[in-house]
């Protein structure tokens, strides 16, 4: 027997790992999560002056899809709106809390609720929707409509 039978050849794994370990992060910078929150199956009111939501990149923006029955979606799920602002609001006290000295709970919060229902929603629940908002500190609104354009 040769010495060269005993010895094993085993192929470099780093660069084809690096590769990879790139891609995973290429894709997680450019994939759009904020889109998917949106609910495009909703019919919004169409105005002639509607603009695209402006909050000169300052302020967060919480997005509330109500469908025609006022039935709040998430990413696709139907969810308990009273809970999911609780909770939202919860975790933004907590955030302003760590970074604004004196912050209680009640204040005004920064983020601006963008409220995205059909057309077809009752007011009554449009209204309950930004007065639940209101109540956990939520004063900046935006109701979303379409362009008689687009």
């Amino acid at each position: 027997m040769s010495a060269s039978s005993d010895t094993s050849i085993e192929p470099n794994l780093t660069p084809i790992l690096d590769m990879v370990f790139q891609l995973i992060t290429f894709f997680m910078l450019v994939v759009n999560f904020k889109g998917g929150a949106l609910d495009m199956s909703l019919e919004l009111p169409v105005l002639g002056s509607a603009r695209p939501l402006d909050t000169g990149g300052v302020e967060a923006v919480m997005v509330i899809n109500l469908d025609s029955e006022g039935v709040f979606k998430l990413y696709g799920n139907v969810m308990d709106l009273k809970s999911y602002i609780e909770g939202e609001a919860r975790a933004e006290v907590a955030k302003m809390q760590k970074t604004k000295s004196g912050f209680q709970a009640g204040q005004e919060l920064p983020t601006m609720v963008a409220i995205r229902a059909d057309r077809r929603t009752p007011f009554r629940v449009l209204n309950d929707a930004i007065k639940t908002c209101q109540e956990y500190g939520y004063r900046k609104f935006s109701l979303n409509a379409m362009n008689r354009s687009s």
